[in-house]
């Protein structure tokens, strides 16, 4: 078997827009990671970053099944002492709706430096408006 090697220059990246109204949040951020990482082409590389643009817009509206709505915690910690802090998915909803959608995709993606890379292409948007009109994304039905 022979493989040919993909070389950065020659990727072309397209630009997708993705609406997250009424969609599971696990689901959504599974296709996403995949079109950043560039599964859904056909010289796909694990090592290089040959994926696409992705907007998510009306990230507000996003839904989680079970009792995710009531019961999911997000945590994090300041780096002091004690400083561990936690925020519901209710709040998180509230308060920042783009960050749901971006530590999803972040936990699906490669841990490192191509990882961070590929997250930078993702741009997501809490309402149906975004500033990337110019770069005419093909609308992704998921």
């Amino acid at each position: 078997m022979k493989k040919s090697i993909i070389h950065k220059q020659l990727v072309k990246k397209n630009w997708y827009c993705v609406d997250a109204t009424n969609k599971i949040l696990g689901r959504l951020s599974s296709n996403i990671a995949s079109y950043l990482r560039g599964k859904n082409k056909p010289e796909y590389s694990r090592n290089l970053d040959n994926g696409d643009y992705i907007i998510v817009i009306n990230a507000k509206k996003i839904l989680v099944t079970g009792k995710k709505q009531n019961d999911k915690i997000y945590y994090h910690h300041t780096g002091y002492i004690g400083g561990i802090k936690k925020i519901k998915f209710q709040d998180m909803l509230s308060m920042y709706p783009e960050r749901i959608i971006y530590l999803a995709v972040k936990g699906m993606l490669p841990k490192g430096i191509l990882g961070r890379n590929m997250l930078k292409k993702l741009k997501i948007f809490s309402t149906e408006n975004h500033n990337h009109q110019s770069q005419n994304p093909i609308f992704l039905k998921i």
